[in-house]
């Protein structure tokens, strides 16, 4: 960063303050002789009241162990509830197809 203010350093120290107290946190793998890919999706329709936009949200396990997830605001405006659905399911079938 060529020229950083104040506001920067303030989202440092909190970055570094949030770091520091999750330092024990992580994610439990458990062993499985399954191989069995399971995602689970959901969104909401228009959900921003600002923007219109929805979110969409996915979990990804293998034999039992969250590898993958994602929740984000859309980036399009979608025009019913079954296409914002559809979206959420695009997504998380092309990180399910990545992982496979």
């Amino acid at each position: 960063m060529h020229d950083p203010r104040e506001p920067h350093l303030t989202a440092l120290k909190r970055l570094l303050h949030y770091l520091c107290g999750t330092i024990d946190h992580g994610l439990l793998l458990h062993r499985s002789s399954s191989t069995e890919l399971v995602v689970y999706t959901d969104a909401d329709w228009a959900g921003c009241p600002d923007t219109c936009r929805s979110t969409s949200g996915y979990t990804v396990f293998l034999g039992g162990n969250l590898v993958s997830w994602s929740s984000k605001r859309q980036a399009v405006v979608s025009r019913s509830s079954a296409e914002t659905e559809y979206q959420a399911v695009a997504k998380s079938m092309a990180e399910a197809s990545w992982l496979r």
